[in-house]
């Protein structure tokens, strides 16, 4: 992820963050709420469940708007949704291994595979989401309208070696999804515990 300066706005809605400022925070769920939702309930498949990892992790942002870093995080709308995919994560495996303690779950290797599959698609969703806006857009062109590199040059009004290599850099950036440091689970608080 690059490491440069975040956009204005970023800067911005975090410094109003750290005034107290319940205004941003506001605005700071207008923008991201959906996303930090639709991750969770794709992760958890759970209204309910989703509906209050959404809830923590503005309740997070709001008490720890410091904990934002833009040379590490990248854009506050990347850092939002890893904060959403790591807690999502961190319930699913809570929830599973509650079921389990209580003997409906199924087995542990199941509730292991199920975690990992969700982490993986969620990691995916945030990668699609974190990557730059022309590698995002070329992706979306090909694969959800089904259009070939050729097409996609076109409908992007590049050349057909830049909508290659656009799609080839997204394409690498999404075989990642499977890397097994982002799929330990761990929710995004201090020290990784819950939010």
């Amino acid at each position: 992820m690059p490491m440069d300066t975040p956009p204005r706005w970023d800067r911005r809605m975090q410094q109003r963050l750290a005034r107290g400022e319940a205004a941003a925070l506001g605005e700071l769920y207008d923008r991201f709420a959906s996303l930090v939702h639709n991750t969770a309930h794709r992760v958890l498949q759970d209204q309910r469940a989703a509906d209050q990892v959404t809830r923590e992790v503005f309740g997070y942002v709001w008490e720890n708007p410091d904990a934002y870093d833009p040379r590490e995080d990248g854009s506050l709308r990347a850092w939002i949704a890893r904060l959403a995919r790591h807690q999502s994560v961190y319930r699913l495996r809570q929830s599973g291994t509650r079921a389990l303690a209580e003997g409906g779950g199924g087995s542990a290797e199941e509730l292991e595979q199920r975690v990992r599959r969700a982490a993986v698609a969620a990691r995916a969703d945030y990668i699609v989401t974190a990557m730059p806006a022309s590698l995002r857009t070329a992706l979306e062109s090909a694969y959800f309208q089904r259009r070939d590199y050729r097409q996609t040059a076109a409908h992007l009004g590049v050349t057909e070696d830049e909508a290659r290599r656009r799609l080839r850099l997204g394409l690498q950036l999404l075989a990642t999804a499977h890397q097994t440091r982002a799929l330990d689970g761990s929710p995004p608080g201090p020290g990784g515990s819950p939010l």
